[in-house]
């Protein structure tokens, strides 16, 4: 919550310098944008209580169609680290998560500064598992491959013809039930079995860069120049 807060007071602080840069849309096709956030586990009770997220960093190319229509494809790495506060064993490690997407989404400038990117991102994900557990049980990693599914949206703010900064909000959804066991611990630890199979999923709040390639002013007259 407190980096929720402090996301959302640094991106309006950004506003007022940023807006000044244009006074007209922008008109937009393909382009870089890289994700950066902090993922926080819920749904699956074991997910949400033991593992604790510390990075998720994507990035991606996209195309956007005069329409707003938008496709894409990227990657992206996530990682949780095991909360050893909420467990009665001695397990330290975590949770690796690469994934591959394409991305289906509408990107539009709203007015000339503000915009918003609203988008599915699909694909495949896999995930290791690394504990000093596991390798005392004679294993380096245990891994899982399952489908992964992020609504996102992004809210930017243009800093000029080519580029745009933005506040993010997704949330992923990693098609497997997270289970002690994953981390080489022999018990549920209490956990039941309908609570187990809960999908694993988490909230992701950060910030993103994207640089246009072919950014240029509206053909419409209105933006500052020197």
């Amino acid at each position: 919550m407190k980096f929720t807060v402090a996301a959302c007071s640094l991106f309006l602080l950004v506003w007022n310098p940023v807006r000044s840069y244009s006074q007209e849309r922008m008109d937009i096709d393909d382009s870089f944008v890289l994700e950066l956030g902090l993922p926080n586990s819920f749904v699956n009770g074991a997910f949400k209580n033991i593992m604790q997220g510390l990075v998720y960093v994507s990035p991606m190319y996209q195309y956007t169609l005069k329409s707003g229509l938008s496709f894409g494809a990227g990657v992206h790495y996530s990682y949780f680290n095991v909360n050893q506060f909420r467990i009665n064993q001695d397990v330290s490690g975590g949770m690796h998560n690469g994934a591959a997407f394409l991305k289906f989404g509408y990107e539009k400038f709203w007015s000339p500064s503000l915009a918003t990117d609203i988008s599915i991102k699909a694909g495949l994900v896999q995930s290791a598992f690394t504990t000093d557990t596991l390798k005392k049980l004679g294993y380096t990693y245990q891994a899982r491959v399952s489908p992964y599914f992020e609504p996102n949206l992004g809210i930017c703010l243009a800093s000029d013809v080519n580029a745009s900064f933005r506040l993010t909000l997704g949330y992923a959804f990693y098609g497997f039930g997270f289970r002690p066991a994953n981390l080489g611990i022999d018990s549920d630890l209490g956990y039941s079995p309908a609570e187990l199979n809960k999908i694993s999923s988490f909230l992701i709040v950060g910030f993103g860069y994207s640089r246009y390639f072919n950014g240029k002013k509206s053909s419409n007259p209105g933006w500052d120049e020197e």
